[in-house]
């Protein structure tokens, strides 16, 4: 279970978040829609810490912790929750001297201190569940987009996270390489993968979303499952921003 409760951010004066409370069941996906500028990208930083909430607390699994203006998080207190998750960027980030498997076994080796052998095999498993093993020892210059984003993914999955965070994941990618990811991810979720995404593609969010988070201006506009979200909104903001969706797309729920 992942649980946010009363999240503010603020930058200087700025609020962009404004009391988010929101849970996140075990093996669920769920995904942050909303227009650009609404806070989806800062409130999943929140949730591995990239970004400290001023007010709030975050819960994953048995690890809490609160924030409160003016007083400093503790490294120690950071690392146990960021642990927990995985992070999946939208420019992949992948490390340009490194082959795809030895991005995939850096964290396994330096962070958790894994013998190259075991780092190497969990690294090929993992390229293998994203359809990469047979580039495994390619570079990320001659990787398309969409083969960059599974080898990130891998990446993103070799600690065993308990929950995999994905900030708009197919959004430097055309239709057909965007494709590529959103089968990886649709396969992750039918396996259990707990998954938070933050997403501007509604045919990635209604493909494999459990449950939906609409937000603008900071604020939670409306929550509910995928299909309720997305064939009868009941928020006037939330039908507005759909309809505005649909009318240029066909969605499968």
């Amino acid at each position: 279970m992942i649980e946010l409760s009363n999240i503010e951010k603020r930058f200087g004066d700025a609020i962009i978040l404004r009391d988010i409370s929101i849970r996140i069941p075990e093996g669920s996906v769920t995904a942050l829609v909303g227009p650009s500028g609404g806070g989806k990208s800062t409130l999943l930083r929140c949730i591995n810490l990239l970004e400290i909430p001023t007010t709030g607390s975050i819960r994953i699994g048995k690890e809490k912790l609160d924030f409160v203006p003016g007083r400093k998080t503790g490294w120690p207190s950071i690392q146990k929750i960021r642990r927990q998750t995985g992070m999946v960027f939208q420019n992949f980030q992948l490390f340009p001297h490194q082959t795809a498997i030895e991005n995939v076994m850096e964290g396994l080796v330096t962070v958790l201190k894994w013998p190259k052998e075991r780092a190497h095999a969990r690294a090929m498993e993992l390229l293998t569940k994203v359809g990469m093993a047979h580039k495994a020892d390619a570079w990320p210059s001659t990787l398309s987009g969409g083969q960059q984003q599974r080898v990130a993914i891998a990446r993103a999955l070799a600690p065993s996270p308990r929950v995999l965070l994905c900030d708009e994941p197919t959004s430097a990618l055309d239709p057909e390489l965007s494709a590529e990811v959103v089968d990886v991810l649709a396969k992750l979720a039918s396996e259990g993968t707990t998954m938070v995404i933050a997403t501007h593609d509604l045919r990635l969010a209604s493909k494999i979303a459990h449950n939906v988070v609409f937000l603008e201006a900071g604020n939670v506009v409306e929550t509910g499952t995928a299909k309720a979200i997305f064939t009868a909104p009941e928020r006037e903001r939330t039908k507005r921003f759909i309809s505005t969706i649909n009318a240029a797309h066909t969605y499968e729920i």
